[in-house]
């Protein structure tokens, strides 16, 4: 048996990295993981194999819809499912791997297997007890399950977003449940590899919580692209069935009965905290009513020597949100001071074009009884945007009427989810959206259009 100053419960983004901090501040560290490779969800089945996916397939698009346009003749390419699988199967091997040299480098311990907390202090994996001043709980999440479906991802009909990354052939036809982030970054996927994609979402408008503005434009695009959207739509039901699945759904506003068929069907209705088996019940450990693990100001539970960060806890369900308040807690354990500003996390869709997001919407910050100002400025007077043939979206920016202070961006466009962090950075120092505006860009880039925004937020643009 170990003893230790720290175990943390789970590799993925939270978890590793909270490790690595924690080892570099100098505490005796070890991560208990029961999958075979490091990472987590996202750099498993998540975040990167999308990516990996998303990447590959805008590459086939570009080669159909614009090479001809910009002089690159010849026959268009074809898809090879497998090896784009395959590609994606390399990218990941390649991150998890990394992950491994960075344990080995830190001196971290891998504990294989899946924890039990028999006590504060006290982590069973397998047989063995480990001995612990603290721990930190970074499981993650599972996709939420819908009322009345039964996902099988071996069967590759109704699957969740772990089976929609491994399909055995491209599906002539796909519907989506959700059109939050993950439902339409895979429902993305296919569409440009030929699938036929219906997006069913519940609620009347796509990427709940976003900006209305964007979320408009954003449908626009998509359904330009070739989604189509059925809102306002409550699923009853999926029958799986060889060779497809029947999805039964009511319209809200008529109560009305329809359905649609397809040969796969993607559940993506969110994700929620994954818990289970940890033993928190006999702990004590507080939850929410939804599940999640309740903590204070510096990531504690209500069980003093065990912290718990990311998916498991209350907030955005973002790995790099885990990321953050796994080097916060790792310095709080080190008896320092880690801090997570909340309201400067951005949040990107990686689809094409790119949405990306921070602070306020207009929508909270009218409803939060703020008087503010807007500068918008559209993709279309960008000139890298236009040489890129992605002139589609625009950047927003909406800062204090009175103050100036910048208090949120939102941004759907080529790079979206790179040009996020300069106004990321500009929040985080307390920026008026003048310091964007007399801030030199390099021409021609498309950052140039935040500063445009900024400009709006004045005496006004110059390119529109």
């Amino acid at each position: 048996m170990s003893t230790y100053d720290l175990i943390v419960i789970g590799a993925g983004p939270g978890g590793y990295v909270c490790a690595i901090r924690a080892a570099q501040l100098g505490l005796k560290v070890a991560v208990v993981e029961g999958r075979e490779t490091l990472g987590g969800t996202c750099l498993n089945v998540g975040c990167i194999p999308s990516k990996a996916l998303l990447h590959a397939s805008h590459m086939a698009h570009e080669t159909h819809e614009n090479f001809e346009k910009m002089g690159l003749m010849g026959a268009h390419v074809t898809v090879d499912w497998q090896k784009m699988l395959g590609y994606k199967a390399e990218t990941v091997a390649g991150n998890t791997k990394g992950i491994e040299f960075l344990f080995k480098k830190n001196k971290i311990d891998w504990l294989k297997g899946w924890a039990v907390i028999e006590a504060a202090g006290k982590v069973k994996v397998g047989d063995t007890t480990h001995e612990t001043k603290n721990i930190v709980i970074a499981s993650g999440s599972v996709p939420s399950a819908l009322k009345g479906v039964t996902v099988d991802n071996d069967a590759g009909v109704v699957v969740d977003s772990t089976g929609a990354l491994a399909l055995p052939k491209i599906p002539k036809s796909m519907v989506v449940i959700g059109a939050g982030v993950i439902g339409l970054e895979l429902g993305s996927v296919y569409a440009r590899l030929s699938a036929e994609v219906t997006v069913v979402e519940y609620l009347d408008a796509i990427t709940p919580g976003m900006d209305g503005e964007v979320q408009k434009q954003f449908q626009k695009i998509l359904t330009k692209q070739g989604l189509k959207f059925v809102l306002g739509a409550a699923v009853s039901g999926v029958e799986a069935a060889e060779g497809g699945a029947k999805v039964a759904y009511t319209l809200r506003k008529d109560d009305s009965q329809h359905s649609l068929d397809a040969e796969v069907v993607l559940v993506a209705t969110g994700r929620r905290p994954y818990v289970e088996g940890l033993g928190l019940d006999t702990l004590g450990v507080a939850l929410t009513d939804r599940g999640f693990v309740k903590i204070d100001d510096h990531w504690q539970t209500s069980v003093k020597g065990i912290y718990a960060i990311g998916d498991a806890v209350p907030g955005p369900m973002l790995a790099h949100k885990a990321e953050d308040e796994g080097m916060a807690v790792a310095e709080v354990i080190a008896g320092k001071h880690g801090h997570v500003n909340y309201a400067v996390i951005p949040g990107v869709i990686y689809t094409t074009p790119e949405v990306a997001s921070v602070g306020l919407t207009e929508e909270a910050a009218k409803a939060d009884g703020r008087k503010i100002k807007v500068g918008k400025f559209p993709f279309m007077g960008n000139a890298r945007a236009k040489a890129m043939m992605q002139a589609d979206g625009f950047v927003k920016l909406i800062a204090d009427a009175q103050t100036d202070r910048i208090l949120g961006c939102h941004i759907i466009g080529p790079n979206a989810g790179e040009m996020i962090h300069e106004v990321c950075v500009a929040m985080e120092f307390g920026a008026a959206a003048q310091d964007l505006a007399l801030t030199c860009h390099a021409h021609p880039t498309t950052s140039e259009a935040v500063r445009e925004a900024a400009l709006a937020c004045g005496d006004g643009a110059i390119h529109v």
